[in-house]
């Protein structure tokens, strides 16, 4: 049988060739370096914050705050909110009646005094259209309280009071 001469070239190749059909891996362990590089650059990595709650007890009625106290006590038409600026609303004192309850704004203050007897200073914060009679009341009752068992002796709260617009 004869062969055709592109025949016996072919042949004559696969003899020489023969285990030669490797597969290269250099190109596919470059690739791999560069999709590691690429996937470690480009992930994202999060950073888990732990936050530091203190939550008030049953018998505490005023929290301990992180970095002390910065009173503000907010008159609203609705009542008055006892607040402190970093952390917000601490207690909410509504009307008794049409007025506002100062006896329980008072007993309040008092017991925020207790656990912060170094605290001097409180904002005062009006919304719009409070009367003016009852800045002053409000004003006195955060300055000072009355002794209980003595009619005219008065007690320090918070003597430096300061007078601003309430946040809407």
């Amino acid at each position: 049988m004869a062969q055709s001469k592109v025949a016996g070239r072919v042949r004559r190749n696969h003899a020489r060739y023969r285990g030669r059909h490797d597969i290269n891996v250099v190109p596919m362990i470059d690739m791999m370096i560069i999709l590691v590089f690429f996937l470690i650059f480009t992930a994202v990595f999060t950073k888990t914050n732990v936050l530091e709650l203190n939550l008030p007890g049953a018998d505490s009625a005023v929290p301990d705050l992180p970095k002390g106290l910065n009173l503000e006590v907010i008159v609203r038409k609705a009542g008055i909110e006892v607040a402190d600026r970093g952390t917000g609303v601490l207690r909410t004192v509504p009307l008794a009646g049409e007025k506002y309850d100062l006896k329980s704004l008072s007993e309040y203050l008092q017991l925020v005094k207790s656990k912060y007897p170094d605290t001097l200073n409180a904002t005062i914060l009006l919304e719009q259209d409070i009367q003016y009679d009852t800045l002053v009341q409000v004003m006195d009752t955060v300055r000072v309280f009355q002794v209980p068992g003595s009619q005219w002796d008065i007690a320090e709260l918070f003597p430096d009071v300061s007078v601003g617009d309430a946040p809407t």
